[in-house]
Order: C-alpha cells, then structure tokens, then sequence
C-alpha cells in the first residue's frame, strides 16, 4: 500500500503514521476509492527533488475504473478528443471538460465567444497529446504533484469528515518540504489547507473547483498553466 517512489518513502510513511489509528486501519480495509494499492499514486510517479507545485484537488473520483491516486486524472478517459470535438467521457467528466477548454484557450487555440464542440472539432490536434496519462505526465514534467485534500472517496457527504482525517498527512507533509513549493488549491475544500500553520511557509494559488465553468476564463489559472502548456506534446 506504501509502495512510492524511493525519494518519498521516509517523509510519506511519517505523514501516514500522523493518521489517528482509528481513521488508518478504516483505510486499510479497503472499502473507500481508490483501491489500497492506487492511494498513494501520486508518489510513485513524480521524485521529491522534482516537485515545483502541489495540486490539491478536493477527493478521488467517486467510480473504480476512474479514481487514479492522481488528483484530476480520469483513469476511465482514454482520448481526449474525438472527430466532434472533446471525446464523451471527457465531456461527462465536468471538471477535467472544464479544465481541458481552459488549456486550448490559453493556448490561442479557442477563443471565449465560442467554446463548443464545433471549435474544438476544427483544432488542428497533430501538436497535442490525446491521453489521460500524456496529460498526467505533462503536469510531472512541470513539476506538478497531483494530490487530492482527502485521498480517499466514500460518498458525497463524507467528504468533509475525510479531508478532516487527511489533515494530519498534509500537516506532515507540508512540514517536510521547502518553502519554494507552491500550492495550487481547486475549491472549498482544498482551499481549508491554507488554515495549516505549515502552510503559511508556501505561495497559495486559489482557484474555484474546474467543476465551475467560471474556471476556463480564470486569469489566474491562465497565467499558472498557460506556460505549462499541459496540452503540447513533449
């Protein structure tokens, strides 16, 4: 279940041992999402010395085949796009939709007056990558750990009380970076950290959750992502 990156493996198993025994062996049973062996994803992938930004999302998505460990990572997406414009998982998957049309339009490839399947149909997309985990890989290249404030999903009203739970692991967390790391903050939810002491050491980029369709012309997630280019292939 611990199973993370060589350079994580000290500082994540003291966050995780911060857990209230009680909560730990709720998570240990297995029953919440992701699957045991998914929750700590996000550290298998990205080295310590790499990371610039932590993306904390809210929690996992609440489908099997879609909670990743990745905060934002749709395992059930496939493509991308699609001849009509964005493909059907990544349009029922609000957030990412949202997200994705941000990217294009920071990219010069949309404009706000017109943000439909017919514009983004007409993209030239030879230049663009067209998975979920091209799109994962493009965050890590830019430094972007990609953690949610709850690591685990149970249902809808439990996901206060689990960001609750979490907050020991984040608390730690925090403790054992440098103050170079900034923090990227998606909702109300995620937005609760900046109440950590440890945080106060950090820049904070607070942004409304991706679910909200205000977040594809937010300036400030332009000038964060916009040179990131998430969207180009590498």
């Amino acid at each position: 279940m611990l199973e993370v990156h060589e350079s994580w493996r000290e500082e994540v198993l003291a966050a995780y041992e911060a857990l209230d025994p009680a909560y730990r062996r709720e998570v240990e049973k297995g029953n919440f999402l992701p699957e045991k062996s998914r929750i700590f994803n996000a550290f298998k992938t990205l080295p310590r010395s790499e990371v610039r930004y932590i993306l904390f999302g809210q929690d996992p998505y609440p489908r099997p085949e879609s909670a990743t460990g990745h905060a934002f990572i749709d395992g059930a997406v496939e493509t991308i796009f699609s001849p009509t414009g964005l493909s059907k998982r990544v349009n029922r998957a609000t957030s990412l939709r949202n997200f994705v049309k941000m990217a294009l339009l920071v990219e010069g490839l949309l404009t706000p007056g017109d943000l439909s399947q017919k514009a983004i149909a007409a993209i030239d997309k030879s230049g663009l990558v067209d998975s979920i985990d091209e799109l994962r890989k493009n965050f890590e290249r830019n430094g972007v750990l990609l953690l949610n404030a709850a690591l685990v999903f149970e249902d809808k009203r439990s996901s206060a009380r689990h960001a609750r739970a979490w907050r020991p692991f984040i608390r730690t967390l925090l403790a054992s970076l440098d103050g170079e790391t900034e923090l990227i903050l998606f909702g109300s939810i995620a937005e609760t950290i900046r109440k950590i002491p440890e945080s106060s050491r950090f820049r904070h980029h607070l942004l409304e959750h991706p679910y909200n369709h205000t977040f594809v012309c937010n300036e400030t997630a332009h000038r964060l992502f916009g040179p990131m280019h998430l969207l180009r292939k590498k």
